[in-house]
């Protein structure tokens, strides 16, 4: 049972300086944290989980100020006339879930309390999760992300690269004014992990023989690594002890894997004008998904119904007959179903996780967080 979460006089307040961005509650509860929230309780209500809206609607309160505090920080990055600067600042004012930044709040909330370091913290792994998404907007020769055009189709692929590297030299410095150097040392392996996460999944763009060994490592290394260390970011902030970091980081890394998992099936079954991308982004740019991995496992039509979608022209839309076949050969296989149990399963193993660390408001949010996101649809 992990009760409801309550709204508590915050552990340690962030300095007044920090919340003084914010002028009330209501410009609070604009931000793009919330919003995921929000979203989340509604899913949650349509699907018959009152117990489980309730306790997002409780979340909303418990994380308010933080997440103003992080908008109005993240809206003073410096806005470069550069063309690199504008391709940066293209991605980040189209905004994003923030579901990194609030799950690095809430860890720091387990200990100490949200403040200036981790607010540094909050804005470094939001950065970092910019950077990638105009990499990977190059790499995938993709034209719209959250439903606007991308950096790269406006300013070209260059400036977006550069931008991305830009993001990290900023998220960088922001992890060393934070004042913790195992956490900048970490976030430059994590970096590491990331890239050659990301050369796996490139090696194996088109193949239909990619495995679920392979598909993990790729999972753990380009979508997990980010949440393991913004979940021990916030615990290391919050002054918790090693085993109790530990047990947030590995929180973090189950997050991962059932955030990842529940991606990959919204690109094949999720609402376009939720999501923000078309149906089958993902399948068309070569990407191996979970649900298509066991789909091929298990039928041998399966190989040429995938690769039919592989061979259609880039700018011309999948046909709806190709479309529902696809549709039909994943709940037939069990492709569907079968994922979501995996993301239930890795969600259960993220809550399981927690049992190590000190109980409270703030961890009963996390294991919120982590129930709620594999029911989205965003």
């Amino acid at each position: 049972e992990l009760g409801s979460v309550q709204t508590p006089t915050p552990v340690a307040p962030a300095p007044n300086h920090l919340h003084a961005q914010t002028t009330s509650l209501e410009s609070a509860e604009s931000s793009a944290g919330l919003t995921l929230l929000e979203r989340l309780e509604d899913i949650c209500i349509d699907q018959g989980l009152s117990g489980l809206a309730g306790r997002l609607d409780d979340m909303v309160g418990f994380v308010a100020m933080d997440l103003a505090a992080f908008e109005a920080e993240f809206a003073q990055l410096p806005r470069r006339p550069q063309r690199v600067g504008r391709a940066a600042t293209h991605l980040l004012d189209v905004g994003g879930k923030r579901l990194r930044p609030l799950c690095l709040a809430l860890a720091s909330r387990v200990g100490s309390g949200f403040d200036q370091h981790v607010l540094d913290l909050a804005v470094a792994v939001e950065l970092v999760h910019s950077a990638t998404l105009l990499h990977d907007d190059v790499v995938d020769y993709a034209d719209h992300r959250r439903g606007k055009p991308t950096a790269r189709s406006v300013y070209g692929n260059a400036a977006s690269i550069f931008a991305g590297d830009w993001l990290l030299i900023e998220a960088l410095r922001r992890v060393r004014r934070a004042g913790h150097p195992q956490l900048l040392g970490g976030l430059l392996d994590i970096i590491e992990e990331m890239i050659f996460a990301e050369s796996l999944q490139l090696e194996n763009r088109g193949r239909l023989s990619m495995n679920r060994e392979t598909y993990f490592k790729v999972a753990e290394g380009k979508t997990a690594s980010v949440f393991r260390w913004a979940l021990e970011a916030g615990g290391v902030a919050g002054g918790l002890a090693t085993a109790e970091t530990k047990a947030l980081a590995e929180f973090g890394q189950q997050l991962g894997i059932t955030f990842q998992a529940v991606d990959d099936l919204l690109d094949l079954t999720g609402d376009p004008d939720t999501t923000g991308k078309d149906l089958f982004t993902d399948l068309r740019e070569g990407k191996m998904t979970l649900p298509l991995i066991f789909a091929l496992e298990r039928e041998t039509e399966a190989r040429a119904i995938v690769s039919a979608v592989l061979d259609i022209p880039e700018h011309e839309p999948v046909p709806k007959d190709l479309a529902r076949q696809v549709i039909d050969l994943l709940r037939r296989t069990d492709a569907v179903a079968d994922t979501l149990k995996l993301a239930r399963r890795h969600s259960q193993r993220a809550i399981e996780a927690l049992n190590s660390v000190p109980d409270g408001a703030a961890r009963r949010a996390l294991a919120t967080v982590a129930e709620a996101i594999v029911d989205r649809d965003l």
